[in-house]
């Protein structure tokens, strides 16, 4: 693995063969293997190890990057010759802000490198994939799906001083079970491998795929939805580009004229906190700016948004200034150039004080007639202003009726905003770290929503 001393000698290197005012040097990668299977066999069995270096040059106002995978003599000279090159054609851009010089620290976070996840290897995915394989052929199921593991690292140093390393290993499973007529799905990932049990997902995607053969159709329309914390964050994955600071300067954040008014459930607040022990992730941004703990939602109320360095002094400078008092870097930007601006990534729903969470059990026993979700897939957004995407459900779509699951159903095609989403809803489970297809991990409970608006049934 590439250690922070090594990719100090590369930068030290590299800031010798530049003229630029400043250099920014960024480092990303590691080892990454996984294990796929289908049709109850393995069928897959990769492994590969590699390092990006990033090169960012300043002069005045003029900034460009180059990257490279190798690190000999002549590719590290190509590279920062690259960088100049770009740079120096570029406009002037009177908003740059000179190159981070650090001062803050970095928060501290849970250790998130384990020596057992980074030593997995082929023979004991096997074993893992053997066990979950085991579980179908026990269901007379069908299954495929991946066990995954890494040890990745990201790296930024400057000429004006500031070095960040971080390392962290990570583990996935996956799973997804077929019958003639249904299918169950899990998902989990986690820094520490023994923080999910891959055999008890098997189990439950095994049981979906049984308790959910031979659906029912019943027709589209707006019904009491249980959310499984997947579906949950696959859902709600879609609101956080918005509260990025640039995305509000530029109007394309459905949080426009709504930041201090109530939006939401009062029972729904979410941080951004890369600190929280269920998280995972680089504790600075691609500046090097560490990133803070920021408040976004209080009680159903938007507070905060998170902020590059440059869109914090594009805001003091404009007329929004007024209305995002305190503007400042919060840790959340991307490597400079880009036009994307900044996003929170380390997103964390927590219930309000006084309100009790119930299990999934409880939530389906207090269900007179509603549907219950494992899984959504293939979401675009329909209306970013009022934050309406469509989607279908997938893998484990239930009818409950009576307080009881009774069968499976057909799946549905939904119109459904975010925004009432989060507004209709009636109870929660304790937040947790989920997983699933359309969205980053996230720490969500899962929830019980009225009026949830399927306007389709398909044909599985």
């Amino acid at each position: 693995m590439l250690t922070k001393e090594t990719a100090h000698e590369y930068f030290s290197r590299l800031r010798k063969l530049t003229t630029a005012d400043d250099v920014e040097v960024t480092f990303a990668g590691g080892r990454s293997a996984l294990t796929r299977f289908a049709n109850n066999t393995i069928l897959q069995n990769v492994a590969e190890e590699n390092y990006d270096l990033s090169v960012r040059v300043q002069f005045g106002g003029r900034t460009a990057r180059a990257t490279t995978n190798k690190f000999d003599d002549e590719s590290l000279a190509r590279v920062v010759k690259s960088a100049e090159e770009l740079a120096k054609v570029q406009a002037e851009d009177s908003d740059l802000l000179p190159m981070y010089a650090g001062g803050e620290e970095v928060l501290p976070t849970p250790s998130r490198h384990f020596a057992a996840t980074a030593a997995i290897g082929a023979s004991e995915r096997a074993e893992i994939v053997g066990k979950m394989v085991e579980t179908a052929r026990r269901w007379k199921l069908n299954s495929a799906g991946v066990y995954a593991n890494a040890e990745t690292v990201y790296g930024m140093f400057n000429s004006r001083g500031v070095a960040r390393w971080d390392a962290e290993t990570s583990a996935e499973a996956s799973i997804t079970m077929q019958a003639e007529d249904s299918s169950g799905w899990q998902k989990a990932s986690a820094p520490d491998a023994r923080q999910f049990d891959a055999e008890r997902l098997a189990e439950t995607a095994a049981k979906k795929a049984m308790e959910s053969r031979h659906p029912s159709e019943i027709p589209a329309g707006k019904y009491r939805v249980i959310l499984e914390p997947s579906a949950v964050l696959d859902l709600v994955g879609f609101m956080f580009w918005d509260f990025g600071g640039l995305a509000l300067v530029d109007q394309r954040s459905f949080l426009t004229g709504r930041i201090g008014k109530p939006l939401f459930d009062e029972a729904i607040s979410v941080l951004d906190d890369v600190a929280h022990p269920l998280q995972a992730g680089c504790p600075f941004d691609g500046e090097g700016v560490p990133r803070q703990k920021v408040q976004l939602v209080r009680n159903g109320v938007p507070e905060n948004l998170v902020y590059a360095r440059g869109t914090a002094e594009l805001i003091i400078k404009s007329e929004l200034a007024a209305q995002l008092q305190g503007a400042r870097a919060t840790g959340h930007g991307f490597q400079l150039p880009n036009e994307m601006g900044e996003m929170p990534s380390n997103i964390v729903f927590e219930l309000a004080a006084g309100v009790q969470p119930r299990t999934l059990d409880e939530m389906i026993a207090s269900t007179e007639r509603g549907v219950l979700v494992t899984r959504v897939w293939y979401i675009r957004e329909v209306d970013p202003y009022e934050k309406i995407v469509t989607g279908m459900t997938r893998d484990g779509t239930f009818w409950v009726e009576g307080g009881k699951v009774k069968h499976g159903l057909r799946n549905f095609r939904f119109n459904q905003s975010l925004i009432q989403l989060l507004s209709n809803v009636e109870s929660f489970t304790t937040p947790e770290r989920a997983a699933g297809e359309e969205s980053f991990e996230m720490v969500v409970p899962g929830m019980a929503v009225r009026d949830f608006n399927f306007t389709e049934v398909t044909k599985f």
